[in-house]
């Protein structure tokens, strides 16, 4: 099946398993230049970026079968420098712990839940232009 074709410039996958934080980041990036798919863990994430080529990862933390550190782990070693913004609203542990880590482990940025639409679109237009 062919692709089609959209004036959108840029493919950027979000990874979330809030359903409510990925519907509203659907709406933030609709009208931009870039193309936001899906995914609602870390498992379901790397899936799609095995099917094409990705520009950017936005990824959580703390989800299901696959968290975020694991993830940006794996995006690193098959992906190389597909830059990573990770964001997370924390746990017991605490947001700074996890951010931290991810950080340390390949994400290029990290942000904290909750973030406006006008801070994340700032994000990823930083990596990959307006």
């Amino acid at each position: 099946m062919d692709r089609i074709m959209t004036d959108k410039t840029h493919r950027v996958l979000l990874i979330d398993d809030d359903p409510m934080i990925r519907s509203w980041l659907m709406e933030v990036f609709a009208t931009t230049e870039f193309e936001l798919l899906e995914a609602a863990n870390g498992k379901q994430g790397m899936e799609l970026l095995a099917q094409g080529p990705i520009d950017l990862v936005i990824t959580d933390i703390i989800m299901p079968e696959k968290e975020g550190i694991e993830l940006i782990i794996e995006v690193r070693e098959k992906h190389g420098d597909v830059p990573i913004i990770a964001v997370s609203g924390g746990s017991h542990r605490g947001v700074d712990d996890y951010l931290q880590m991810a950080k340390k482990l390949g994400a290029n940025m990290t942000l904290t839940k909750p973030f406006s639409g006008d801070e994340i679109l700032f994000s990823v237009k930083s990596f990959l232009g307006s």
